[in-house]
C-alpha cells in the first residue's frame, strides 16, 4: 500500500483531485488530502474526507498530529507527495521557499520525499515568464512537473494550462515511484490489430484490443524512455506519454517502423502487435455485392512482411522483444517461433486468453528456456517484461 500525500490548490480545477483522490483509493492507496483555504472554496473539505476515509488536513495553526507538526509528520508519513492542481500561486511559492500556511510548509519539509506538481492555470498565466522560471526551479530541484494538458478552459479559451485527467495523473504518479531504468533510452513498440482490405467494407483481421502493446508503452514511459508506439486500429485512448503513430495494415506499420529506426537510433524494439499473416492479394473498388445464385467470390492471399524478422536482422538492430499468440502447445511453438525471428526474448500466451482481456498469463522464451509470468492485469505484465528487457540492454551507443 502507497501512502499517498495530497496536496489540491485554489483553482477550479480542484474537483479533479476528487477523482483522483478515488483512483488512488480503488488502486489500494492510502491517500491524506491537505487543502489550501482558498481550495475550500471551490469542494468542501467532506467530500475529500468522504473519499479518502481520512480528516482533510487544513489549518497549520490546528494540527491533527498530537505533536502538533503536520507541517513535517504529513510528509515523513508519506511515500509520494501530489499536489493537483498546482496553481500559479502555488508554483511561485514552493519555488521561493515561502512557507505561509499548511501546504506551503508541507512542500519545504518534504526533504527527499518524491513529489509531483500538476500546474494549472489560464494558458496567458502559464505563458508567463515568471511562472516558466518557477517551473524551471522547481524542475532543478527535482520536482516532476506533470502537464499541462492543452485544451478548453473554464474561461473559455484554449491551449494550454489545463490540469492533466485523474487518470493522466494516476499515471504520472506511477512513473514518478518507477525505477528510471530506461532514462535516456529510446523504444519503439508496435501494439494492436493490423487491419487488411478486401474491398472498400470488409477487411482481414483480428481480435487483438490493443491492451497489451498500450501496457507496454506505458510500463516503458514510466520507467524514463522516449516511447513511439506504431499501433493498429483501436478503440483504446492514446497512452499518456507516448508518441503514437497511427496505421490500418501491415505494410503501413512495417513502413512506420523503418523510418522510426531511420529517424533515430533505438535501443529496444518491442513487437506485440498481432500482424495479419496474410492480406488480399487484391482490393476491390466499392463493395463486393451478394447477389442470390451466385456463388462467393473467391479469397486470393499474399504473404504480408515480417516486420520484427526483418528489424532484428538489420545491422543496426535495437534489442528485440517479440510475442507469440499461440493456440496450443505454448511453450514448443513460441521457443520455435524465436529461434525464426532470431530474436533474444520473445513472449508467449495463448491468444485466445489474451485477445480483448484486461488480464493475461504468458511465458517469457529466451535461449535459457521458458519461465511462466503467472496471470495478472496486463499493465502489471507489462511492467515485468520491461523490466526484463532493460536489464538485457547493451551499453548505450556513444
Amino acid at each position: 500500500m502507497r501512502r499517498i500525500l495530497l496536496g489540491v490548490g485554489g483553482g477550479i480545477a480542484a474537483y479533479k483531485a476528487c477523482e483522483l483522490t478515488r483512483l488512488l483509493v480503488k488502486a489500494g492507496d492510502a491517500v491524506q488530502v491537505v487543502m489550501t483555504e482558498a481550495a475550500t472554496r471551490f469542494v468542501a473539505p467532506l467530500t475529500f474526507q468522504a473519499l479518502s476515509g481520512r480528516e482533510v488536513a487544513l489549518d497549520l495553526w490546528r494540527p491533527q498530529a498530537t505533536g502538533g507538526m503536520d507541517h513535517i509528520d504529513l510528509a515523513r508519513a508519506a511515500d509520494a507527495f501530489v499536489v493537483a492542481p498546482a496553481t500559479a500561486d502555488l508554483l511561485a511559492r514552493a519555488a521561493q521557499g515561502r512557507g505561509d500556511d499548511l501546504l506551503a510548509n508541507l512542500l519545504l519539509a518534504r526533504g527527499a520525499l518524491p513529489t509531483l506538481l500538476a500546474p494549472a492555470m489560464n494558458r496567458a498565466m502559464w505563458a508567463n515568464a515568471a511562472v516558466q522560471r518557477n517551473v524551471a526551479l522547481l524542475r532543478g530541484d527535482g520536482v516532476r512537473i506533470a502537464g499541462p494538458g492543452s485544451g478548453e478552459q473554464a474561461c473559455g479559451e484554449v491551449g494550454d494550462g489545463r490540469l492533466l485527467e485523474p487518470e493522466q495523473l494516476l499515471a504520472e504518479l506511477d512513473a514518478l515511484l518507477a525505477p528510471q531504468v530506461l532514462r535516456g533510452r529510446r523504444v519503439l513498440l508496435t501494439a494492436g490489430p493490423t487491419w487488411e482490405p478486401w474491398d472498400e467494407v470488409r477487411y482481414l483481421g483480428n481480435r487483438s484490443s490493443g491492451k497489451m502493446g498500450w501496457a507496454l508503452a506505458r510500463a516503458a514511459w514510466e520507467r524514463g524512455a522516449e516511447v513511439v508506439m506504431v499501433a493498429g486500429p483501436s478503440a483504446l485512448e492514446p497512452p499518456h506519454g507516448a508518441r503514437v503513430v497511427a496505421v490500418q495494415t501491415a505494410r503501413q506499420m512495417r513502413d512506420a517502423v523503418l523510418a522510426e529506426l531511420q529517424r533515430a537510433a533505438v535501443d529496444l524494439f518491442v513487437a506485440a502487435a498481432a500482424v495479419a499473416d496474410w492480406r488480399p492479394a487484391q482490393v476491390v473498388a466499392g463493395k463486393l455485392k451478394k447477389r442470390a445464385g451466385e456463388a462467393a467470390p473467391a479469397l486470393a492471399l499474399e504473404l504480408n512482411p515480417d516486420i520484427l524478422a526483418e528489424v532484428a536482422a538489420r545491422a543496426d538492430a535495437p534489442y528485440c522483444v517479440g510475442f507469440a499468440a499461440e493456440a496450443d502447445d505454448l511453450h514448443a511453438q513460441a521457443q520455435a517461433k524465436r529461434l525464426r525471428k532470431g530474436v533474444p526474448l520473445l513472449v508467449g500466451n495463448i491468444g485466445a486468453q489474451a485477445f480483448g482481456s484486461d488480464d493475461n498469463v504468458c511465458v517469457l522464451v529466451d535461449a535459457d528456456g521458458v519461465r511462466a509470468l503467472p496471470r495478472a492485469p496486463k499493465l502489471q505484465l507489462a511492467r515485468q517484461i520491461i523490466d526484463e528487457a532493460a536489464t538485457r540492454l547493451p551499453e548505450r551507443r556513444p
